[in-house]
């Protein structure tokens, strides 16, 4: 078998070709690290969601005996509006959880885009 005999220009032209697709997507042309915002409202919707589904969960686990001193931190949190660990608290916790972490992820984002 024959080699196949590949020029030194050629070769560096193949390297160059590997060492920009490797190269990480955060560093434009100039050599600078770009950072990404986040987009507040969309941040917030994320966090509004998993903060909400997680007390909803929680809740019902609740119901069945389990996560006591979970349950009894969110009725500490939550009591006062008419939360309770009950099935309507499980639509209740999950509305508050979602009202808070939307509100508190909106203000993460927003800070961060203002530090970087």
């Amino acid at each position: 078998m024959a080699k196949k005999k590949v020029k030194k220009k050629e070769m560096s032209k193949r390297i160059k070709k590997l060492d920009a697709k490797i190269v990480q997507k955060d560093v434009d042309s100039t050599g600078v690290t770009v950072v990404a915002k986040l987009h507040a409202v969309k941040f917030g919707l994320a966090c509004g969601i998993v903060s909400g589904l997680l007390i909803a969960v929680t809740t019902l686990a609740g119901i069945y005996g389990y996560f006591a001193e979970c349950n009894a931190l969110i009725v500490s949190m939550y009591g006062f509006v008419g939360y309770s660990v009950s099935h309507l608290g499980i639509l209740l916790g999950a509305v508050y959880g979602f009202i808070d972490g939307f509100v508190l992820g909106g203000i993460f984002a927003w800070i961060y885009n203002k530090l970087i």
